[in-house]
């Protein structure tokens, strides 16, 4: 028995000294401006999604996060039917419960959300007070002591061919126009003078995966000349379910793949990967004036690579 109480005593001892370890690193990232980046989460709190939920509170206790920006896919498999499906309880509400998620979520449409009914993803914003998704796309700049960003969701299903082709499955995306908010992006960006400039959507442009090459090419063809054309620092993405960093030859800017907040997948490489994991987790996106950063944590809270831009 005494062995027993001494063990368990040297265990507790190494958690604390290993929580302080993380928190001491957390806080080394944190900048004016700091958010979440969190994505590809609903699964009822199976996988890795609720020990990831929490981590995200505790590590909320030592940074100031100012908001979540989750990029799709809040609710995998067949979406929601409503306001009132239970999904959002079992995938979102009962799962980030901590009091420092008690923060402004910033979503955009996901593919599985595009199973459903997406205006049901909308409207949850006059449900939950934490909720804010004010349209199928949007933007908005985040200021605090002299240093902006500019933040731009994006809704990428309608602007893959594949979707809007399947209307059997994904009934909402051939009803939007890929035109008009192509347009609306264009302007969004050239009427931006902010420091850092950020676009997030759920799909990627540049990325290692088994999905249809087809996905990655029309992105290329509609959101990337754009991005390109405004200079902006970060695309910003999920679907992948692991981390990538990855850029274009001849291009300053960073594509991020951010993993799965729940089950992850195996990484691969392609020509413009500058990094992957395989692991599950979320990142933090820190801005200051001088520095913009993308810390990615895994799931045991560490900090596993960090993208860097400098003005």
């Amino acid at each position: 028995m005494k062995r027993i109480i001494i063990s368990a005593i040297l265990l507790v001892s190494a958690l604390f000294s290993l929580q302080a370890q993380n928190a001491e690193a957390w806080k080394s990232i944190e900048k004016e401006i700091n958010l979440y980046i969190a994505n590809d989460l609903g699964r009822n709190g199976y996988y890795d999604q609720k020990p990831i939920a929490e981590l995200m509170g505790e590590m909320a206790e030592t940074i100031d996060i100012e908001c979540v920006l989750a990029a799709g896919d809040v609710h995998h498999f067949e979406g929601v039917r409503s306001i009132n499906d239970p999904l959002w309880m079992t995938n979102y509400e009962l799962i980030y419960k901590h009091p420092e998620l008690m923060i402004p979520w910033h979503p955009v449409l996901g593919n599985h959300e595009y199973r459903s009914c997406t205006q049901a993803v909308i409207d949850y914003s006059n449900v939950s007070a934490r909720w804010r998704m004010p349209a199928r796309y949007y933007s908005m700049t985040l200021e605090n002591d002299g240093v902006s960003i500019l933040i731009v969701m994006i809704d990428t299903t309608p602007l893959i061919s594949k979707y809007r082709e399947e209307s059997y499955k994904y009934p909402d995306a051939s009803r939007e126009s890929a035109e008009k908010q192509m347009e609306w992006l264009d302007k969004t960006l050239a009427g931006s003078d902010a420091d850092w400039k950020i676009v997030v959507g759920h799909h990627p442009i540049y990325a290692h995966t088994t999905k249809d090459e087809c996905e990655r090419e029309d992105m290329k063809a509609s959101v990337d000349p754009i991005l390109k054309k405004h200079n902006v620092d970060m695309y910003i993405c999920g679907h992948i379910h692991n981390f990538q960093h990855l850029r274009s030859k001849g291009c300053a800017i960073d594509y991020i793949v951010n993993s799965s907040g729940s089950l992850s997948r195996k990484a691969g490489k392609v020509k413009e990967t500058v990094y992957c994991s395989s692991e599950p987790g979320y990142s933090v996106l820190s801005a200051g004036k001088d520095e913009l950063a993308l810390s990615m944590i895994d799931k045991n809270g560490n900090i596993i690579y960090i993208v860097k831009r400098h003005r």
